[in-house]
């Protein structure tokens, strides 16, 4: 079956469906955002994309990762975009294609620490609503859910024991081609890490929203993932009363 064949006309299509996923590092809501866009034909927008760019910006700079004043002066001159494909967004930095730069963990970890900032979380945001303000989106993040879009007609908050995600992580380094990827301990070490940050930060902390779907992979295998994940998306589009 072809990509196209295997989309799927969302129900009630006439709506500007919003579909919000949450979650901690690691627990797979790039995949799961991906396939959902294909299967109900809508556009998949990694906004964890846009803080690594962010972040990478910020690296290069040389800028200190704990000083909001510098970074926020760095964002004033900051351009961020988007650009929707089958596979993956091309993220694009000031005009700069960097969708190959900012997959490794020097800039992930910076993506985090540079996130706590409640200015730059706030002009984050306004950046991701603008590239979902006409709906037909999946939108995956920390906050998307509670912060970004509370009204999106659909919120899957995805988790996975920390152990489990380190190791998905580890295996999908391996998978890329990582001729030494990082040990499963030092993951899982950074992952803890990154969920105390996200989960403490003041502004816009890491929870699920109160009409969120929670979706614990923590035992399942991928496949089943996602059959939940589809089911709670078309199950959420057929209730009656939900916005449109």
């Amino acid at each position: 079956m072809s990509a196209e064949e295997s989309r799927k006309t969302p129900p009630q299509s006439g709506r500007a469906v919003i579909v919000a996923i949450d979650g901690p590092a690691g627990a797979g809501k790039s995949t799961l955002a991906r396939h959902l866009a294909r299967h109900f034909g809508l556009l998949n927008l990694e906004t964890g994309a846009m803080y690594r760019a962010f972040a990478l910006k910020a690296l290069r700079a040389g800028l200190p990762l704990d000083q909001s004043s510098a970074l926020e002066q760095l964002a004033a001159e900051t351009s961020i975009r988007l650009d929707p494909g089958d596979e993956e967004n091309r993220v694009l930095l000031d005009g700069e294609d960097v969708t190959g730069l900012i997959r490794n963990p020097t800039v992930t970890d910076a993506a985090s620490r540079v996130s706590v900032f409640p200015a730059i979380r706030a002009w984050m945001v306004g950046l991701q609503q603008q590239q979902g303000a006409r709906g037909g989106v999946v939108m995956e993040g920390r906050d998307i859910g509670t912060v970004v879009f509370p009204n999106a007609e659909v919120k899957i908050f995805l988790d996975a024991a920390p152990e489990v995600r380190g190791q998905r992580r580890y295996e999908q380094l391996g998978q890329k081609g990582v001729v030494a990827p990082t040990p499963p301990a030092e993951i899982l070490r950074d992952l803890r890490a990154r969920d105390e940050r996200d989960r403490n930060r003041a502004d816009s902390p890491l929870k699920p929203a109160p009409d969120a779907v929670i979706l614990d992979s923590t035992h399942l295998t991928l496949e089943q993932a996602l059959a939940e994940a589809e089911k709670i998306v078309a199950d959420k589009l057929r209730t009656p009363g939900t916005r449109s």
